[in-house]
């Protein structure tokens, strides 16, 4: 059953936006809880592999209403592009116009990289009671140490193991420049370790504050989760955090960053929905 589309103008402050609502079709229970999809990176509300429009309609059919939209300077979106450090007003202004077109008194944001990473600074930075529940997907924490960190761990460590590298080294391939990356990724952990991380560490009060359910989706194959576990597990504003009594977690095999296989975009989507029936207030509206 296709779920019946609309198209929804968000405004807020200085700045108008395009969204698009999808609706449970006629018949199916709706649900009290809708779902923000907010994008991240220089995308729009489509997503990589039409990820997010699938992603809303598998929603949708579900009892949920879901909106995707595009920040401004993105897609059908006027102005300038704003950084995922400064979304907080257009997350509100989202999270309003969704829960007055869809008649929702409850909101679960769900990001992807940038687009998660957003969605936790948005609830440090308000601590809004509109929303309930958290679902992220591979979020950004990147900074030079945190990525040589997850090279010199998840790549480098994997290289010197391998006997292609060695015999490469010692026919004078490319063993040597690979020596040299290791060398260089060394140096610049132990000369940034100490640097202020300022919306990573605005990320983790976000994650420790929050009282709702969070659903964390983390790609096999892919660097940005590896270095949001690695920077996770080495920083002490994340102390805990995944021993977090309201955290879902799932680690998606052989999956890449943005789920490009069709069997990884399945598996968000039905891990999505069945958290969203068992944590995130699944009773339908009566």
């Amino acid at each position: 059953m296709n779920a019946p589309e609309q198209p929804l103008q968000i405004a807020g402050h200085g700045f108008d936006m395009l969204g698009i609502l999808s609706l449970p079709a006629s018949g199916t229970p709706v649900q009290r809880t809708g779902v923000v999809i907010v994008v991240g990176g220089t995308q729009y509300r489509v997503g990589s592999h039409r990820q997010f429009v699938r992603l809303a309609r598998h929603l949708a059919t579900a009892g949920y209403p879901v909106l995707r939209f595009d920040l401004p300077g993105m897609g059908d979106s006027p102005g300038e592009p704003v950084p995922f450090e400064d979304t907080a007003p257009h997350i509100a202004a989202a999270i309003g116009a969704m829960q007055l077109a869809a008649h929702v008194d409850r909101t679960v944001l769900w990001g992807l990289c940038d687009g998660a990473s957003a969605s936790l600074l948005y609830v440090q930075a308000t601590q809004d009671p509109r929303v309930t529940g958290l679902a992220l997907l591979n979020p950004w924490v990147r900074s030079e140490a945190g990525l040589a960190r997850a090279q010199v761990k998840h790549y480098y460590r994997q290289r010197l193991l391998e006997s292609g590298f060695w015999r490469k080294l010692l026919h004078g391939g490319v063993g040597w420049r690979a020596l040299h990356g290791l060398w260089k990724n060394l140096r610049t952990m132990r000369q940034t370790t100490a640097q202020s991380l300022t919306f990573q560490e605005r990320m983790a009060q976000g994650w420790r504050a929050f009282p709702g359910p969070i659903l964390l989706l983390l790609s096999e194959r892919d660097l940005t989760a590896q270095e949001f576990a690695e920077h996770a597990n080495s920083h002490a504003g994340w102390a805990g955090w995944a021993q977090k009594a309201t955290l879902t977690r799932h680690t998606l095999p052989r999956a890449d960053h943005t789920c490009s296989a069709p069997q990884s975009q399945q598996a968000v989507q039905a891990l999505v929905r069945d958290w969203l029936g068992s944590t995130a207030h699944p009773q339908p509206r009566s």
